[in-house]
């Protein structure tokens, strides 16, 4: 774990969005709490100021890039060639002074660069080492996704550097493992780096590819066409080279008698976080929210207080944003949030729904019905599928979730979008299915 001094550690900030007020009787407190990290060491700036790096520089970093060398990626042979040329523009985006590897991932995992379980620091030198060794990537073999995350564990543990970064591409189901080898696989890897996870061409598992970039609180995508590899990770390492802080953790406390309903990130995408909770103390627990550099996301909280009296209030839960150390010790990042709860007879004030609250609860169940309705369309539950995409494309209308509402269109005939009426479509692309459910937990922000 790193430990990270206050000149390079952009500053944060938590704003917390909530209807306080609860009609006599009334137990359960939402709120929405939006986190910003800003004022780090935006790369290539040459501005100097407070919290920002030098030109070129940034925090201590290593990154391993695991590339799909399977049988199936030579169908069609373009793929294994766009592969090698996305992951050369990968190489080229690293900072000088990055660590990094790359994998060859199979039914087995292979170092490619540089090999003897060591890794590279990037320099024009090695970067053109690495490129060269890239040449020799060919298809053969079949898919274990768990041992490329372990090799590529092992590898990123041998570096003393404050981030951790993983960028895994695969074009098939992993079928030479098992579903609970691959899980295993992803527990032990929780929280000792992060990962992009990228699904290239139509032939492999959403879920299982989603699963990955959900475990290790990393992104998830599709790039059905293999020749918009190379931007798709050009842009993924950009954004790595940018995280400035790892292992950032939201601390919740409570008070006696309160209990913690839920916990989750609800924007950029929908992530669950509760069951993911590490006790920190008397009614304490941090939720891991991964590596940061300049950017703002959106957590929903739910707590359930004990029952009181008109007039009274009390503090719900306390929010402060730590980097846990060894010993069970934590840097405290200095950014508090405090979520309230006060009984009221002004029922125009306790039957109010936050804005905040009210638009990342529907992004919530936007994400679960598209998921449901995707399903029962392939189980062959047309009135089912109909029904539930057909409340995706109300949701997506009323949020203003463009993006969404396109990819729904290319699913379903949208006949009244306000009214949730639509039609399944009789042919959808598979691409635009697989789309559709990878992306389908990405949500927009609410207008503040």
């Amino acid at each position: 774990m790193a430990n990270f001094s206050k000149s390079n550690v952009p500053q944060f900030s938590v704003d917390v969005y909530q209807n306080e007020f609860l009609p006599e009787g009334g137990r359960e407190v939402n709120a929405i709490v939006t986190v910003t990290a800003t004022g780090g060491g935006t790369i290539g700036s040459t501005v100097t100021a407070p919290y920002l790096y030098s030109p070129g520089e940034g925090p201590s970093a290593a990154v391993v890039l695991m590339v799909d060398c399977s049988g199936s990626m030579d169908y069609p042979p373009a793929k294994m060639r766009n592969a090698r040329d996305a992951t050369a523009a990968a190489i080229d985006a690293l900072r000088d002074g990055v660590h990094f590897a790359v994998v060859g991932g199979t039914h087995l995992a292979r170092e490619v660069y540089p090999g003897g379980g060591a890794l590279a620091v990037a320099d024009a030198d090695t970067r053109e080492r690495a490129r060269q060794a890239l040449r020799g990537l060919s298809a053969g073999g079949g898919t274990a996704i768990g041992t490329w995350l372990r090799l590529a564990d092992r590898l990123l543990a041998s570096a003393d550097v404050a981030i951790r970064h993983g960028i895994l591409l695969t074009d098939g189901r992993n079928e030479h493992e098992s579903p609970e080898d691959l899980k295993a696989a992803l527990d032990a890897c929780a929280g000792r780096f992060t990962c992009d996870a990228r699904g290239v061409g139509t032939d492999w598992d959403v879920k299982e590819v989603t699963a990955v970039a959900s475990a290790l609180l990393g992104s998830a995508d599709i790039v059905a066409d293999p020749a918009g590899l190379a931007d798709d990770f050009t842009r993924m390492m950009e954004t790595a080279m940018g995280k400035e802080v790892a292992d950032v953790s939201l601390r919740l406390w409570t008070p006696v008698g309160t209990t913690v309903r839920f916990v989750k990130q609800v924007a950029p995408t929908v992530e669950e976080l509760t069951g993911r909770r590490v006790e920190a103390g008397p009614r304490a627990g941090d939720y891991p929210l991964g590596s940061w550099g300049d950017e703002s996301r959106d957590y929903h909280v739910c707590v359930e207080v004990p029952p009181a009296g008109i007039g009274r209030e009390m503090l719900a839960a306390r929010l402060s944003l730590v980097i846990p150390q060894p010993g069970g010790s934590a840097r405290n990042l200095g950014a508090q949030g405090l979520v309230r709860a006060v009984w009221t007879d002004d029922m125009a004030a306790s039957t109010s729904i936050n804005p905040q609250v009210a638009h990342y609860t529907g992004q919530a169940e936007l994400a679960q019905v598209i998921q449901q309705g995707l399903d029962l369309r392939k189980e062959g539950d047309t009135d089912g599928a109909t029904a539930k995409l057909g409340r995706a494309v109300q949701l997506a209308s009323a949020s203003g979730n463009a993006d969404t509402a396109k990819l729904l269109a290319k699913v379903v005939d949208v006949v009244d979008a306000a009214a949730g009426t639509v039609r399944l479509k009789a042919k959808v692309e598979e691409a635009d299915e697989m789309t559709l459910e990878t992306r389908s937990t990405k949500t927009v922000r609410v207008k503040k």
